[in-house]
């Protein structure tokens, strides 16, 4: 008996090792965006927008390249958060083994477009982009739930896995040193794409077919077994839909009978629509900044290109650092997991410091993204990294606290495609910010601003239930 506990903790270790790997080398590589935008300069994609100037021969003006660039940006940006509600029905619907076939699909139809694209077929990039988007992000969410293995850890894991997630970009700048070194973009990326058979063997091997319960049941496996063994016993015990387990964490109703939320009252929830908000608004800030940041470090650097290369190569090493900044958010999240407390009200309590964060961070960050001085860059970086880190494990790990398990996925998906559709904002701001750069960046300030309600809400939420605790001691077990 000891032996087979002991390969339970194997494979869960196992599990949650390869799925950070996963996400950590390929699922957020569409973010690297800025590093593959100054290799596909040098190839020359889209390069006839780029037209002489008057003034001299030499010069040339790229604007329309730089839009066509960030326009790939947004539309490989907004279909990886619109079709994350399509994506989280299937997860929840179809189980994992069928999800990650399809996001893999995905992920290697992207790059091997990217692989076979060139500047004759530079709008080539448009479903590249997108694909490797969408394909990245299914296989973020297929990795989530391994945190159910490790319940005392949950949180930390989860935002470990978004950390993951953002670090991915960074494999864009190792093919940008690569390029620089001789080895062309086409191979790096062939070798991606051969790279997905690893995600294939992971999906039948250390990955269960359906979903990973929460709670765990006693002697929980999955997974292909060498030998006789009970994993599709095991798998057929979990729940197939939403057991009468909690009430809204808004909800104050003392019924000695409550069931869990509809995803519909989910939806309708203050936690909801206030954390919409709090998600929108400063992913809008991010991926704005990422889908400009070329053209920006171009204008700061009055056009010196390896000005331009160092600073490029700052930021994507500096998105490495999301793996590490992402696991402070999930101890914040965990850490009144082992005091007496009522269910939820561990986790809803140690969520308002998080999110007050991850708002106070990206405020920061817009001030000093405002500032016109190319050093104060290096710590804008820093700020970026750690707040986007910050601010997608905070989303996933909230979800997952706030609502029933069996609603995360489709609840996780509508959150990340309402925010989509914010998201595309940052295309006319493109248009808008070369002739008012100042402007924008204010108007983004006091647009963060509005984030902080989400956090306040959670705080006055917690304040009130402790309240109702102290004058009705009766009820806490049902809080």
């Amino acid at each position: 008996m000891q032996g087979t506990v002991a390969g339970y903790s194997l494979r869960y270790w196992l599990t949650l090792i390869t799925g950070l790997l996963e996400c950590l080398l390929f699922a957020g590589l569409v973010f690297g965006h800025a590093s593959l935008v100054f290799v596909l300069k040098k190839e020359e994609y889209f390069g006839w927008l780029c037209v002489d100037t008057n003034s001299t021969m030499d010069s040339k003006d790229c604007s329309g390249q730089d839009e066509q660039f960030s326009l790939v940006f947004t539309v490989a940006s907004f279909l990886n958060n619109f079709l994350t509600l399509l994506n989280g029905y299937i997860f929840d619907h179809c189980g994992t083994r069928m999800t990650r076939l399809l996001a893999i699909a995905l992920f290697s139809g992207g790059t091997l477009l990217v692989a076979l694209s060139s500047p004759e077929f530079s709008h080539l990039l448009y479903p590249a982009l997108s694909l490797l988007a969408v394909g990245g992000v299914l296989l973020l969410i297929t990795n989530m739930q391994v945190g159910n293995l490790f319940p005392a850890h949950r949180s930390t894991i989860i935002t470990f896995y978004n950390g993951a997630f953002d670090s991915s970009s960074a494999v864009l700048l190792i093919v940008k040193i690569l390029y620089e070194q001789g080895i062309s973009l086409h191979t790096s990326f062939i070798f991606l794409t051969v790279c997905s058979s690893i995600h294939v063997a992971r999906t039948f091997l250390l990955m269960p077919k359906t979903h990973i319960p929460y709670t765990l049941p006693e002697n929980y496996t999955y997974g292909t077994n060498c030998g006789k063994g009970n994993t599709d016993t095991v798998e057929e015990t979990e729940i197939k839909e939403c057991p009468p387990t909690q009430e809204s964490p808004e909800t104050e109703n003392t019924s000695l009978a409550p069931e869990v939320q509809s995803f519909g009252s989910c939806v309708k929830s203050r936690f909801f629509i206030f954390h919409l908000v709090w998600l929108s608004i400063m992913q809008l800030r991010h991926y704005f900044f990422i889908g400009t940041l070329n053209s920006m470090l171009n204008r700061l650097a009055d056009g010196d290109s390896n000005l331009v290369s160092q600073y490029t190569n700052a930021f994507a090493i500096t998105q490495l650092c999301g793996i590490l900044c992402a696991p402070w958010n999930g101890l914040i999240m965990d850490r009144h997991k082992k005091k007496p407390l009522a269910p939820g009200e561990a986790d809803l309590r140690s969520s308002y410091l998080s999110l007050l964060l991850t708002a106070l961070q990206c405020l920061l960050f817009s001030v000093c993204t405002s500032i016109a001085f190319l050093p104060l860059q290096y710590f804008t970086f820093v700020l970026q990294v750690l707040n986007r880190s910050f601010l997608y494990g905070g989303n996933a790990a909230f979800l997952s606290i706030a609502f029933p398990a069996c609603h995360f996925g489709k609840l996780y998906g509508l959150v990340m495609a309402v925010s989509a559709g914010v998201s595309v904002l940052q295309y006319p701001l493109v248009s808008v910010v070369r002739e008012y750069p100042f402007y924008v960046d204010i108007g983004l300030i006091f647009l963060t601003l509005l984030a902080f309600i989400h956090p306040t809400n959670v705080f006055i939420h917690c304040r009130k239930q402790a309240r109702l605790r102290k004058e009705h001691p009766e009820t806490r077990a049902r809080l």
